[in-house]
């Protein structure tokens, strides 16, 4: 799955960003206007990722402070927010809750029995969730540059903690089982169409596809800089920390199945039990559990932190290659629009926090990050590869750094990755399966609630549509002609916005193959 989608279409991204020296909402009206609001629909995949995405920091924060009590409020049952059935270790019981599910649950969340109650405010999760956007805006307010800087140290402190979790790990008891667990495939799973549709999400979702944080990123870069490069080791180095991540969490479940008797398959959960629940009662039986819980929560926080810049970075972006002269207007400086953007977040954020908070956050996640990204993978590829052309794709790549795509990359641009795509979004209509958050089944109405947070990111694909029908002059067929052809919608701005420098396309140009050779923005002409 990565090898013939993950790394094409990683490849395409990096293309398409790099030469159109755009954020993703630009980029795909240029290449087709016709679905210009694919790229709408990545903008707002990322903003409703803002939304939600940062009370995974707030929870880390919180179990970061909780990391320095000795001993560890989730070591044992013997707290005020625990229950009868509460047990210091997991069981086969099924009425026994584990103490780290109690102190998630009933201590930290306080959640409430279903999205129908909707409870109270978390007030100590609403002020770290204050405080987590704080950390953002201090480290992106200065821009994409200094975003970088940042992330120089926010993306290799983990590793540190990754491996000296890893060489902690394995010395532990039943840890070797645990990694078996992991390394040993089970073919018959392969048989699932779903395993195949989450292993297509995973790689959405872990190397940033369809999100347009791989657009907007890539459009800060020098034209002709190595985008093959950049491919291969964003792939490489993405694959070889899932694995590494593999490691350090199965061997920690393979310890834990070995103290409490259980197979390792009984401990395995997803999503995030086994970052809150399983992995922090591993690290209560640990020698030294408090260092191992600080140094875990810290590398959470660095990794939601990373995410969470790139996201607000997408949405900033967008904005002011498509609002300039309106934003510089209104708030004069950049660190005031991105203010106002990490605000609005941070404000559509708060029912997260609420007792209700995991509900909201499981609805919007399924939805978000499971539904409607297949989707907008497949409008992506066939505007890029299809509308704009697997040849056109490979002279920009040729004009950019000399050398045209190779035949893996054509071939998997033109007819594999569109095919596997497609296959894969219409069995996930047909084996659709309902959100729910571990035994809990959302009702009916909070499901249609779901299809419209689907809808919000899903909309855009046809109401792009009728609008470049509607902007376009001439007959029908005429706008049907002008609406696939490259740069039909671009008009010269007065004061277009260039912090990522480059150069300036000719917007009358049908076929993006521009052979002028034109300046760079000087320093004293970038106002942000």
């Amino acid at each position: 799955m990565l090898v013939v989608l993950g790394i094409p279409l990683l490849h395409m991204e990096l293309i398409v960003g790099q030469y159109t020296r755009k954020g993703p909402v630009h980029a795909l009206s240029i290449v087709c206007p016709l679905l210009k609001g694919v790229g709408i629909a990545s903008v707002a995949i990322s903003f409703a990722l803002c939304i939600y995405y940062n009370v995974v920091i707030t929870w880390a924060l919180y179990y970061l402070f909780n990391s320095f009590q000795n001993p560890l409020p989730w070591e044992n049952c013997n707290n005020t927010w625990n229950t009868p059935n509460c047990t210091n270790q997991a069981t086969n019981n099924s009425g026994s809750v584990t103490a780290s599910q109690e102190f998630f649950r009933r201590k930290m969340l306080e959640q409430t029995s279903g999205v129908e109650e909707t409870g109270g405010m978390r007030w100590e999760l609403f002020l770290i969730l204050v405080l987590a956007w704080i950390l953002i805006y201090i480290c992106i307010f200065k821009g994409v540059k200094s975003t970088g800087k940042v992330v120089y140290f926010t993306a290799l402190f983990p590793y540190v903690m990754l491996i000296a979790l890893l060489i902690n790990n394995v010395q532990l008891p039943g840890a070797l089982d645990g990694i078996k667990f992991f390394i040993v495939p089970k073919w018959n799973m392969l048989q699932s169409v779903e395993v195949w549709v989450n292993a297509a999400v995973q790689i959405f979702n872990s190397i940033g596809i369809g999100f347009g944080s791989l657009i907007a990123m890539s459009s800060y870069n020098s034209f002709n800089n190595n985008i093959l490069k950049d491919t291969l080791t964003i792939s490489i180095v993405n694959s070889l920390t899932s694995i590494l991540a593999g490691f350090v969490i199965f061997s920690a479940l393979g310890y834990m199945s070995y103290l409490q008797g259980i197979p390792v398959s009984d401990l395995a959960v997803d999503g995030v039990g086994l970052v809150y629940v399983v992995y922090p009662q591993a690290f209560a039986t640990m020698p030294a559990s408090q260092l191992w819980a600080v140094m875990f929560f810290f590398m959470l926080l660095f990794l939601g932190l990373d995410t969470q810049f790139v996201m607000v970075e997408v949405l900033v972006t967008s904005l002011l290659d498509e609002f300039y002269q309106t934003l510089i207007a209104i708030f004069k400086r950049k660190e005031l629009l991105i203010l106002s953007v990490c605000a609005v977040t941070f404000l559509l954020g708060v029912p997260c926090v609420l007792q209700v908070g995991i509900y909201v956050f499981q609805l919007m996640d399924h939805y978000t990050a499971i539904v409607s990204i297949v989707f907008l993978a497949f409008f992506e590829v066939v505007a890029i590869c299809w509308s704009y052309g697997v040849t056109r794709l490979s002279h920009n790549l040729e004009e950019m750094t000399g050398k045209r795509a190779n035949i893996f990359f054509r071939v998997c641009w033109l007819i594999i990755a569109p095919v596997l795509i497609a296959v894969i979004m219409v069995f996930s209509v047909i084996k659709f399966t309902p959100a729910r958050y571990e035994s809990y089944v959302f009702p009916p109405w909070a499901q249609g609630v779901g299809w419209v947070i689907a809808m919000f990111s899903i909309i855009w694909i046809p109401l792009g549509v009728l609008h470049t029908l509607w902007k376009l002059p001439g007959s029908f067929i005429q706008k049907l002609k002008l609406s696939i052809t490259p740069y039909a919608l671009i008009e010269l701005s007065k004061s277009p916005y260039y912090e990522r420098g480059g150069t300036y396309r000719d917007p009358g140009i049908p076929v993006i193959t521009s052979t002028i050779d034109l300046p760079e923005k000087s320093p004293a002409e970038t106002y942000f």
